[in-house]
């Protein structure tokens, strides 16, 4: 089916527009197969706004009372005046942005909001923007990715003695949601990993993500075990923790759910790892909230946000109803807890909840943050999410489906990205010479998990992204974010390089809302870019000058 099957009316005329910290302006409004298009040539100056239809979260549509207004005289010389009608479409964005479009005449407001929720919703992958997206100075022959688990691999050569790498998942058989490769130990066949996976929820056996050369203890990742009511026990499983931790006295399994939790899941199938069975692990909970439960939360903080009431107590208390800042503080203080183990203790970690896709690899990505410098720079940042994230199996098809404004009923979505981008905000914060990238690079990140240009954020796991030809059709978001006319403004310009780990204060004060994101766009969130712009770019040029090889140009003070 052809995009333009879907478009009734393909552009009006005098059409106005009101946003967030712009004056209203009235142009010409176009729909494309991708695009919400809206150009204002006024006084010789054009302005544009493009917005991308796959970033349109919910839209509202209200036709105005029919009124009347004079027309061109009529035959018999006497002026007629005849019914017109108009209607507001207001468009919510993933983004958190809101649009508002008077346009004239109610057919023409109906036939483009019709066509932006169709347009706004295909079902097919291959229909999304990102195939067909061409930029100039890109090629679909350029590398896909920064880093890989081969790669990974590779450069820790002192994991080569006990791990080694294994493409029993090549064809995706042994587990949809893994990569091909994976990193297990070596005393551990292929045999013993197969029925190590269908002892594990979705195949996702224990697989190592992180190994730490101060000490040489691993981060190792994985979903829940299927003991279920009969407590049924894999011993191929049981041998390979055992060999994960071989040379040490103990580690430690962060659960992610309640201990209630984890009994309940046992009675459906799932469960948990026994003391018995696993008696050189000690088993901990920390329970997060995913799913609906978190969905539910950034709704009702979105909407405490906007509230325009001047009454600060009650907006205060929409803040701690929303229990968003719970949500951060939880995360923070398990991963915390993780590179407690990993960097104080000298104790292997096994993370997992549920599945293995969601709150595990938020704990595993802001554990490596917290211990690992090589993570914090830019490129490591980006690599890091992209093991993590993309190829570890983190469904962003349909955890993103839809933002904090759909009316749509709540189906798989949930804010896990945007969670840990505020986790990882909270860090920038607290450290802001320690991390090697901007808020910038956040709030960008945040908003293409939900809408997007290039391929990255699409599908589900790397099984899906094969199948649909992600890799050879679409170019890839962290390739773009490190080419030098994109890298300046997602650089911080105060990075200072340390080897310390970072542990972050998850004390109530020693948290705040992520104005940046969630008030981005208000006058106040406005004025902290610009300031923010301001001391990037002094700080950028004291640096060149610095560099300078003629002194003369350095700045003197006066006495």
């Amino acid at each position: 089916m052809e995009f333009s099957e879907h478009i009734k009316t393909a552009n009006v005329e005098d059409v106005l527009l009101r946003q967030p910290l712009h004056p209203p302006t009235r142009g010409t409004l176009c729909v494309t197969g991708h695009h919400l298009l809206f150009s204002d040539r006024a006084e010789g100056d054009t302005r544009h706004v493009l917005l991308l239809l796959r970033n349109i979260d919910a839209i509202e549509k209200s036709v105005e009372n029919l009124s009347l207004y004079p027309s061109l005289l009529c035959r018999s010389g006497h002026p007629e005046r005849i019914a017109t009608s108009s209607g507001t479409i207001t468009v919510k964005c993933k983004d958190l942005s809101v649009l508002r479009f008077d346009i004239p005449g109610m057919e023409q407001c109906l036939n483009i909001a019709r066509s932006i929720e169709t347009l706004s919703s295909l079902d097919s992958v291959l229909e999304t923007y990102p195939f067909f997206y061409r930029p100039a100075d890109h090629s679909l022959q350029d590398q896909w990715g920064l880093s890989s688990t081969e790669t990974y691999y590779t450069q820790m050569v002192e994991l080569h003695d006990r791990w080694r790498l294994t493409e029993l998942n090549r064809d995706y058989s042994v587990c949809p949601s893994y990569p091909t490769s994976a990193i297990v130990p070596k005393a551990v066949d292929d045999d013993m990993l197969v029925k190590v996976a269908k002892f594990r929820q979705g195949g996702r056996f224990p697989v190592l993500c992180y190994y730490h050369r101060k000490n040489g203890m691993v981060m190792v990742r994985s979903s829940q075990p299927l003991s279920g009511a009969n407590r049924k026990r894999c011993r191929e499983d049981e041998l390979l923790l055992q060999a994960v931790i071989e040379g040490s006295d103990k580690g430690f399994i962060i659960d992610t759910r309640s201990s209630q939790q984890a009994q309940q899941a046992r009675m459906t199938g799932g469960g948990f790892e026994s003391k018995a069975c696993y008696d050189r692990w000690k088993r901990l909970h920390r329970q997060m909230e995913r799913g609906k439960a978190l969905q539910e939360s950034l709704i009702k903080l979105v909407e405490a946000c906007g509230d325009q009431s001047p009454n600060m107590d009650r907006w205060l208390s929409k803040l701690e109803n929303s229990k968003w800042l719970s949500h951060v503080q939880t995360a923070l203080s398990t991963a915390g807890l993780v590179a407690e183990c990993v960097e104080r203790d000298g104790h292997s970690v096994l993370i997992h909840g549920s599945e293995g896709t969601d709150s595990t690899l938020l704990i595993s990505t802001l554990a490596q943050l917290i211990i690992e410098p090589c993570c914090r720079t830019l490129e490591g940042f980006l690599a890091l999410l992209e093991r993590e994230w993309i190829q570890a199996g983190h469904p962003f098809q349909l955890r993103c489906a839809h933002s904090a404004y759909s009316h749509a009923r709540l189906q798989q979505e949930a804010p896990v990205f945007v969670l840990l981008m505020d986790c990882v905000w909270q860090l920038w914060r607290q450290f802001p010479l320690a991390l090697g990238f901007s808020e910038a690079l956040l709030l960008r990140l945040a908003s293409e998990a939900y809408a997007s240009n290039y391929g990255t954020f699409i599908c589900n796991n790397d099984q899906e992204r094969e199948a649909q030809g992600v890799k050879t059709k679409t170019h890839c978001l962290f390739q773009a974010l490190l080419k030098p006319s994109e890298r300046e403004q997602y650089t911080n310009p105060l990075y200072e390089p340390t080897k310390l780990a970072i542990w972050p204060s998850i004390h109530p004060q020693s948290l705040q809302l992520w104005r940046g994101f969630f008030l981005r766009w208000t006058e106040q969130a406005h004025h902290l870019e610009e300031v923010q712009e301001e001391i990037r770019t002094m700080v950028t040029e004291w640096t060149r000058l610095m560099l300078s090889p003629d002194v003369s140009d350095l700045p003197t003070c006066s006495a």
